[in-house]
């Protein structure tokens, strides 16, 4: 009670905040300009009124010391990524939802013929299962007059006897220069050469499957002339290695939610959502005017917005879950591929179409380009000085952060609830922390080695392919990864005995602050221990997609009946009901959509049965067309805050490789 007593006052302002918000947001609706725009501007005033006393009373006397080089350091880093965060703000203040102008501009170009749209799957590496999946997905779109070309980087025969055998067209070139965006143009000359070259373009990586209304959807933005690019969110039917590992696949979503379904939105509102590659289309017009994809960035599609905006041609943002892809399975694959997307913003930063260069971007585009910037080049290495920094203080004894408790509490507590409270109430709740820095952290050290190679050397760099597939039915302890991480932990506890174990005694103290390093030590031991798990890779089962359950005329050698179909994949389904099997049983068995499909009972339970199919190549098409074009989003798209903390007390009470 003293203790509350000595803390009230200092406690209030987080107190007020907390429960305005809590009375107030309630009421509220998500997308109102007038609450989202309050929101922000709390959250950054307080932020800058933290980082206004983090100045005045919290770090050492600007001298040559090492507390005043580390502590100044930390605190102007600190800085920069409020900075940040303030910029993000304000894109937050804004969204927008073109569902219903989707909706009232459908077949805008009727009575006239519907337009010639191709799609265009490049390729390099990828299974045999995985563009199977995504050509099948692409022909059975429901939008007349359109041609899928897959673009095969690797020149693999089987590939084209599978285009052959599907129905798509098949395009190969003499090398792979310019990766991607290279394979891409070079197609270009194709389709110039047609009778009748194509008015869109639809580009898919090769492991995205559209859903079979996507191009009806995302045509229907380019009634207005203007607009030269339509992007759409990437879904995933698998977990990503944050959900996978610690076990959160059904609680926890897939760590770019937050961008594709609410900052994405949010610079669509200001006119600067940006081509995300994958699940866009785009008018052949407007890439004639550019020249085709530019090629100065190993993120292209970033750069294709700049010079589409610099020919007076808009991308905008479709927000309805549209394609369903492969989120990189391996953690090794996650970390490469946003070390990549790094690497291409800084080269775009360095280059001709940068935020400081002379060209003819307009303002909000070279704030929105400062955004972007600031987001890769603070996050990450604040993340990495989050981590480092209290063993300064417990091995050196270099006071960083020299601030008394009640200071905390009155200033970084405030701002720390506002800007939860700001963006959980924007996202409705998918900022976890902890979870948050793990992701920030495991791809820290990667991202800070591509801002600072990609600003001192923007040019030279080879494409990085995301590796998709492979065998993930065993555990894989990602030692690269862990075992930095493992030390970082090593050192982060012993710090905290370092000083009673050693008798060394420092003569600096950081007085009151040496709680709060205490509590700050503490909550990154549980970011280092969750980064760890995520290290230890566990095995994936095929990803079935989720279906819901349906009746199945079942026909069997001693009858037929109707069953329930509870699970289906290519490869086998799950009947509960119907006449009574035996394992080793033929029957076949009638699946809407795909017809009387021959199987066989590999396994009987009082819950019911296992099956396997044996589909021709006509049923094996229409199942995938079946289980992968259905309209409607796939996978998690929402914190499950009790099922969350459940999973995360299973994982670990299961230990580190998960058993």
């Amino acid at each position: 009670m003293l203790l509350l007593g000595d803390y009230s006052a200092a406690l209030a302002p987080a107190l007020l905040v907390l429960g305005l918000a809590l009375v107030i947001l309630p009421l509220c609706r998500r997308d109102d300009p007038a609450v989202r725009v309050t929101l922000c501007v709390i959250a950054s005033l307080l932020a800058w009124r933290y980082m206004a006393w983090r100045f005045a009373e919290t770090v050492p006397d600007l001298d040559w010391t090492f507390d005043a080089l580390v502590g100044w350091g930390f605190a102007v880093l600190e800085a920069t990524t409020l900075l940040s965060s303030t910029v993000a703000f304000l894109i937050l203040t804004r969204t927008r939802n073109r569902a219903q102008e989707a909706d009232d501009h459908a077949g805008w170009w009727r009575p006239a013929p519907a337009p010639v749209v191709d799609v265009l799957i490049a390729t390099y590496n990828e299974e045999e299962p995985i563009l199977e999946r995504t050509i099948a997905g692409a022909l059975a779109l429901r939008h007349t007059g359109t041609r899928v070309w897959v673009l095969d980087d690797g020149r693999r025969d089987w590939l084209r006897a599978l285009c052959a055998r599907l129905g798509a067209n098949y395009l190969t070139r003499a090398d792979n220069s310019h990766a991607k965006a290279g394979n891409i143009n070079a197609a270009f000359a194709t389709l110039r050469a047609l009778d009748r070259p194509p008015e869109f373009v639809a580009v898919l990586d090769a492991d995205f499957v559209p859903h079979k209304d996507f191009l009806d959807r995302a045509l229907a933005l380019f009634h207005d002339p203007k607009v030269g690019l339509v992007q759409t969110p990437q879904h995933f039917f698998n977990q990503d290695p944050i959900q996978q590992n610690l076990g959160l696949g059904r609680t926890y979503p897939d760590e770019q939610r937050f961008f594709f379904d609410h900052v994405q939105p949010a610079r669509d509102a200001w006119g600067l959502a940006f081509c995300c590659g994958t699940s866009s289309v785009m008018r052949w017009a407007a890439l004639e005017a550019i020249g085709g994809f530019p090629v100065g960035s190993v993120t292209e599609d970033y750069l294709i917005t700049l010079r589409l905006q610099e020919e007076g041609y808009a991308t905008v943002y479709l927000n309805e879950p549209l394609t369903e892809g492969l989120a990189p399975e391996g953690l090794g694959e996650y970390i490469t591929q946003r070390g990549r997307w790094c690497l291409g913003l800084m080269q775009i930063v360095r280059g001709p179409l940068g935020p400081f260069a002379r060209n003819r971007l307009r303002l909000r585009d070279r704030i929105g380009l400062v955004d972007s910037f600031l987001y890769w080049a603070t996050t990450y290495p604040f993340r990495l000085a989050c981590l480092i920094t209290p063993l300064a203080y417990w091995y050196f004894g270099i006071t960083v952060v020299n601030a008394p408790v009640a200071g905390v509490i009155e200033y970084f507590l405030p701002y720390f609830v506002a800007v939860l409270v700001a963006v959980n109430w924007i996202s409705g709740g998918l900022i976890v922390p902890v979870l948050n820095d793990v992701s920030q952290l495991l791809g820290a050290k990667e991202i800070s080695k591509a801002v600072a190679i990609g600003i001192a050397q923007p040019k030279g760099h080879k494409f990085k392919v995301t590796a998709k597939g492979g065998d993930r039915t065993r555990v894989v302890v990602q030692w690269p990864l862990l075992r930095p991480l493992l030390i970082v932990f090593v050192l982060t506890l012993g710090g905290l005995f370092f000083s009673p174990a050693t008798d060394i005694v420092f003569d600096r103290d950081a007085g009151d602050g040496k709680w709060v390093i205490l509590g700050w030590t503490i909550y990154n031991l549980f970011v280092l221990a969750a980064a760890m798990a995520v290290c230890i890779e566990l095995p994936r089962a095929s990803t079935a997609p989720r279906i819901l359950p349906e009746r199945v005329v079942l026909h069997t050698m001693f009858g037929d009946g109707n069953a329930w179909l509870m699970r289906l994949t290519t490869e086998d389904a799950w009947l509960r009901g119907g006449p009574f099997l035996s394992s080793g049983d033929t029957c076949e068995v009638v699946i809407e959509g795909v017809g009387r499909v021959s199987a066989k009972v590999t396994r009987v339970e009082p819950s019911g049965s296992a099956i396997a199919l044996m589909p021709d190549e006509a049923q094996r098409t229409a199942l995938l067309v079946r289980l992968h074009t259905r309209e409607g989003a796939t996978g998690t798209t929402e914190v499950d805050v009790g099922g969350l903390l459940t999973d995360l007390a299973l994982r670990a009470s299961r230990g580190w490789m998960g058993r």
